[in-house]
C-alpha cells in the first residue's frame, strides 16, 4: 500500500494529486507538437494535429497534412489540407472538428476526416481577417469566438444554430490583447480580455472594465488566463509571476500564488474534481509543469518533451510524443483507504480481505474492529467508490473483492451499487483499451451518460463493442442494439466497392424485423450517397408505406411511389403522390399513368369533382366516358352556369352525351328538363314570381297557388302527370290557400281518382272540421269508418263498423272510445266484436 501512494503529491494539508500513464503513444509524429496546431476533445476524445506552416515568415511549398488520432495515438484519419490558412482547431461537443480559417470560414470535418459542412463568421471577419479564435463549450452547444484584424470580437454561442453576435468595441484597443478567453454566465457568452493592466468584459451590449478582487499590486500586464471546465472559476497569470484564482465574476478571490517565474506559460488550465473544495491550476512551460492552489507550496513535474494540456471535468490530460498521462486530485474514498497509516473503515476492510486470502486470523480482528465501530456499511461503500476511481483493473478487483467480502457480514445491504459499479468498470475497461482509446474516468462516464458513450462508439464505427455493451447492460432495444444496427447499416451503404444486392441482403440479414429500425432512413442515406438502386431495394424491406413513398418521390420514382401508395390503402398518401405526379409529368403522360391505376384514377376523379372540374372533363373525354360526361354537363349547368342560355346549352351537350352512351332514358329526361327550363323562364316573364329551377311538381303547385289552374292542368297534360298526382298537388295547394269553396268545386268537377278520404285528412290537418264533414259523407264504404273517426263522429262510426261486422274496424272504433260519454258506444262495440269473434 505504501508503494501504491508513491506517485501521490501533497498540495497543502488537505489534498493529494497523482499523475499516472494512460497510454504509451506510438503515433509516429512527423512534426513536433510545438510546430502544430493541436486540438484535443474533452472526455477522452480524439486529437487533431495540423502543421502550422502559415505562421512562418515564408510559407512552405508543401501542403500540410491534417491528422486525427484517438487518445491512445491510433490513427483515425489523415488527409492533405487543400483549403486556406488555418488559425485554430477545436472539437465540438458532437466530436466534429472545427477548422477556423483566416478568412472567417469554419470548415467542419467528421471524426474520420469526412467533410460535413462549412459556415462563415460574417463579412466583417472576411474583410478584416482572423487574428485569433477560440472554440468553447456551453450547456447549449459548442461556440466559436473570433478576434478580427480590426481588433473586434465576433462570436456564435452555438454552431449548430448559427447566430452571430458582434461584440462591443474595446476603447483604445489598437493591438492584439495579451490574453483573452470566453466566459459563460446565465446562459450568455462573454469575452474577457486583458490590455496591459486592465481587464475588459464584453457582453452583447456593453464593454465594462473589471478588477479582480484582492489582486496584488504592481501588475502591469496579464500574460495568461484560464477558465474552469464548468466556467465557475478563473485564473490569471500576471507579469509579476503571481497567479490569481477566483470566481469567474472576479468578485471573489480564492487564493493567490507566487510561482517566481515571470515568463509567460505555454498553457494554463484548471485541475479540480467535482464536489471538491480544493481548487488547483496546472501551469505548463517548455520543460516544467506546476500545480498550484491554496497552499504555500506547489507540485512540480519535469517535462521531458513538448506536451499539451487538455482540461477535463475531474483533472487534466497531458500528452506528448511518447506518453499520455492523467493528472488529478486523489478522490476522498481512495485517499482514506490508501493513505499511509489510515484507520478508515475502507482501509481496514481492504486489509481484512487480504488477510482472509492469506488465511490469517488478523482478518477477523480487522473485521471485528469495523463492526464494533458500526462502520461496516461505510467500509463497503468506500471500497466500491474507490474502485470506480482506479485506473488499473487489478486494483479495481482488489477493492471490489474487499467490498464483496464485507457484504457477506451485512444482513440488509442492497447489492445494487456493487452490481452497478462492476458493470460500469467493465464498460470503462473495455473502452480504455489501447485499440479503442477512450480513457474516460468514472466521473466523466457518469457525466457523459451511457447513451452519449454509445454514440461515440458508433461514431468511431466500433459497432460490435457498442452492441456488446448494450447487451451486457440490458438496454432496451430501441435505445441500444436497434439504434446501433441502424447506424451500422447507414455506414454499410457507403461501401461502394460492394454490389447493391450484397449490401441490401447483408443489411436485411443483420437487421431483419428489429424493432426501432427504419429501413427508409437507411435508404435515404443510400440515396444521399448516390446509390439509388440500393435505396429502392432497401425500401422493399420497409413495412410502412408512409415511409416508403416520400423517399421514392424524392428519388423521382413517382410511378413506383404510386403503386406503393395504392398498396397501402391510404388515400391521403395516394393523393400526395397524385399531386406530385401532376406537377412532374405533362398532361398526357399523367392521364396515361392514371389509366393504368384504376384506384388512383377513381380517387383523382373525386378530387377533381371538388377542385378541378375542367380536368375532370378532360379525363372523361380521354376515356370516351359519355355517361359520366353527360352527368358532368348536367352538374355544370346548375353549378357553374348562371345564364339560362348557358344552362340550356350545357343540358343539350349532356343529352348528346347520353345519346352517345345509348342511355335514352337519361337523354329524354334531360330534354324534358330543357323544355321545363324554357317554360319556367316564359312563365316568369308572363306571370312574374319565381319559377326557375323549381321541380315539375313545384311548378304545378306554384301555378295553382297563383290562381292559374288552367295553365297548371295544361302543364300536367304536356308532361303527362298522372291524374292521381295532379289531384294530390291541387288538393294540397288549395288547402294551403284555404280556398275551401274552390276545393269543393274541384271535388265535384269529376269523380276523384284518389277518393275523398284525403280531402277529409287535409281539412282536419288545417283544423277545418266543418269542411271535413262535407267530404266524410262522400267517402267510400271501405274508408267510411276512418273518415268518421277523423271528424270525431264516433257513434256513427260505430254504427257503420257494426253494420260492416269488420273486427278491425270495430277495434279501431273501440280505441277511440275514451270519454265517459262513449261508454254506451263502447259496450255496443264490444258486444258486436264478441259476436264476430264467435262466428
Amino acid at each position: 500500500m505504501d508503494c501504491y501512494t508513491a506517485n501521490w503529491n501533497p498540495l497543502g494539508d488537505s489534498a493529494f494529486y497523482r499523475k499516472y500513464e494512460l497510454y504509451s503513444m506510438d503515433w509516429d509524429l512527423k512534426e513536433d507538437l510545438k510546430d502544430c496546431l493541436v486540438a484535443a476533445a474533452p472526455y477522452g476524445g480524439p486529437i487533431a494535429l495540423l502543421r502550422n506552416c502559415w505562421r512562418k515568415e515564408k510559407a512552405a511549398s508543401v501542403r500540410p497534412v491534417l491528422e486525427i488520432y484517438s487518445a491512445s495515438g491510433m490513427p483515425l484519419a489523415s488527409f492533405l489540407w487543400k483549403s486556406g490558412p488555418v488559425v485554430a482547431l477545436g472539437w465540438s461537443a458532437e466530436e466534429e472538428l472545427l477548422c477556423v480559417q483566416e478568412d472567417g470560414v469554419v470548415l467542419v470535418y467528421g471524426l474520420h476526416g469526412g467533410f460535413r459542412r462549412h459556415f462563415s463568421m460574417g463579412n466583417e471577419v472576411l474583410q478584416n481577417r482572423v487574428l485569433d479564435a477560440r472554440i468553447f463549450h456551453t450547456e447549449f452547444g459548442s461556440g466559436v469566438a473570433i478576434l478580427t484584424g480590426a481588433y473586434r470580437f465576433t462570436l456564435s454561442a452555438n454552431v449548430g444554430d448559427l447566430k452571430l453576435r458582434r461584440m462591443p468595441e474595446v476603447p483604445g484597443l489598437q493591438s492584439t490583447p495579451s490574453c483573452w478567453t470566453t466566459l459563460c454566465h446565465d446562459r450568455v457568452a462573454h469575452i474577457l480580455l486583458a490590455v496591459g493592466p486592465d481587464l475588459y468584459l464584453l457582453d452583447h451590449a456593453t464593454c465594462s472594465t473589471v478588477t479582480p478582487a484582492g489582486l496584488a499590486p504592481g501588475v502591469s500586464s496579464f500574460l495568461q488566463m484560464a477558465v474552469s471546465f464548468t466556467y465557475r472559476y478563473l485564473a490569471l497569470f500576471t507579469d509579476t509571476g503571481y497567479i490569481w484564482m477566483g470566481t469567474a465574476s472576479l468578485k471573489e478571490k480564492l487564493c493567490e500564488f507566487n510561482c517566481n517565474i515571470r515568463a509567460p506559460p505555454k498553457q494554463m488550465v484548471w485541475c479540480s474534481r467535482p464536489r471538491s473544495k480544493e481548487r488547483a491550476v496546472v501551469v505548463a512551460w517548455e520543460r516544467r509543469l506546476m500545480v498550484v492552489g491554496n497552499a504555500p507550496e506547489s507540485i512540480q513535474f519535469v517535462l521531458d518533451e513538448d506536451s499539451y494540456l487538455v482540461p477535463e471535468l475531474d483533472g487534466v490530460r497531458i500528452f506528448s510524443r511518447s506518453t499520455h498521462e492523467f493528472l488529478h486530485e486523489v478522490p476522498v474514498a481512495s485517499e482514506e483507504i490508501f493513505k499511509i497509516a489510515s484507520m478508515a473503515p475502507g482501509a481496514l476492510l481492504l486489509e481484512a480481505q487480504k488477510e482472509y486470502e492469506k488465511e490469517s486470523q488478523k482478518a477477523d480482528e480487522y473485521l471485528r474492529e469495523i463492526q464494533e465501530l458500526g462502520q461496516l456499511v461505510q467500509a463497503v461503500q468506500q471500497c466500491i467508490e474507490a474502485a470506480g476511481h482506479e485506473h488499473q483493473p487489478d486494483m479495481q478487483k482488489s477493492l471490489l473483492r474487499a467490498a464483496s467480502f464485507g457484504k457477506c457480514f451485512l444482513d440488509r445491504f442492497s447489492p445494487d451499487s456493487f452490481v452497478r459499479m462492476c458493470q460500469d468498470l467493465r464498460v470503462l475497461n473495455a473502452i480504455r483499451d489501447y485499440h479503442i482509446g477512450i480513457p474516460l474516468t468514472y466521473s466523466q462516464y457518469k457525466q457523459l451518460t451511457i447513451q452519449v458513450l454509445l454514440d461515440r462508439l458508433v461514431l468511431r464505427r466500433l459497432y460490435p463493442l457498442a452492441i456488446q455493451i448494450c447487451e451486457y447492460l440490458r438496454l432496451p432495444e430501441v435505445q441500444g442494439v436497434s439504434r446501433i444496427l441502424a447506424h451500422w447499416a447507414c455506414y454499410k451503404v457507403q461501401q461502394k466497392d460492394v454490389s447493391d444486392e450484397d449490401v441490401a441482403r447483408a443489411i436485411n440479414q443483420k437487421l431483419g424485423d428489429t424493432p426501432g429500425v427504419s429501413y427508409s432512413d437507411i435508404a435515404a442515406r443510400a440515396y444521399g450517397c448516390g446509390r439509388t438502386e440500393l435505396a429502392i431495394k432497401l425500401l422493399e424491406y420497409e413495412p410502412r408505406s408512409g415511409e416508403q413513398v416520400p423517399l421514392l418521390l424524392k428519388m423521382k420514382r413517382s410511378k413506383l411511389a404510386l403503386s406503393k401508395a395504392i398498396e397501402s390503402g391510404d388515400t391521403d398518401l395516394v393523393f400526395t403522390v397524385l399531386l406530385h405526379l401532376k406537377n412532374e409529368l405533362n398532361r398526357g403522360d399523367f392521364f396515361m399513368t392514371l389509366r393504368n391505376q384504376p384506384m388512383a384514377l377513381s380517387l383523382y376523379r373525386q378530387f377533381c369533382k371538388h377542385q378541378e372540374l375542367d380536368t375532370l372533363k378532360d379525363l372523361y373525354n380521354q376515356d370516351d366516358n359519355h355517361q359520366e360526361l353527360g352527368s358532368f354537363h348536367i352538374r355544370a349547368s346548375y353549378v357553374t352556369e348562371e345564364r339560362i342560355e348557358g344552362r340550356v346549352a350545357a343540358l343539350q351537350t349532356a343529352a348528346d352525351a347520353f345519346y352517345k352512351a345509348k342511355n335514352e332514358f337519361a337523354a329524354k329526361a334531360t330534354e324534358d328538363q330543357m323544355k321545363l327550363l324554357r317554360l319556367q323562364r316564359r312563365l316568369e316573364d308572363e306571370l312574374g314570381g319565381h319559377f326557375l329551377d323549381l321541380s315539375l311538381h313545384d311548378t304545378v303547385t306554384t301555378l295553382i297557388l297563383g290562381g292559374h289552374s288552367k295553365r297548371a292542368e295544361q302543364l300536367a297534360r304536356d308532361y303527362r302527370i298522372p291524374d292521381k298526382r295532379l289531384w294530390w298537388l291541387k288538393l294540397a295547394a288549395l288547402a294551403d290557400l284555404e280556398d275551401w269553396e274552390e276545393l269543393e268545386k274541384f271535388s265535384k268537377s269529376k269523380k276523384s281518382p284518389i277518393g275523398y278520404l284525403p280531402f277529409v285528412e287535409i281539412c282536419m290537418k288545417h283544423h277545418n272540421k266543418y269542411e271535413a264533414k262535407k267530404y266524410a259523407s262522400r267517402v267510400g264504404p271501405e274508408q267510411k269508418v276512418k273518415a268518421l273517426l277523423l271528424v270525431g263522429d264516433v257513434a256513427q262510426a260505430a254504427d257503420v263498423a257494426i253494420e260492416h261486422r269488420n273486427e278491425a274496424e270495430l277495434g279501431l272504433v273501440l280505441s277511440h272510445c275514451t270519454g265517459a260519454s262513449d261508454g254506451a258506444t263502447a259496450d255496443k262495440i264490444q258486444r258486436a266484436r264478441t259476436q264476430v269473434q264467435k262466428k
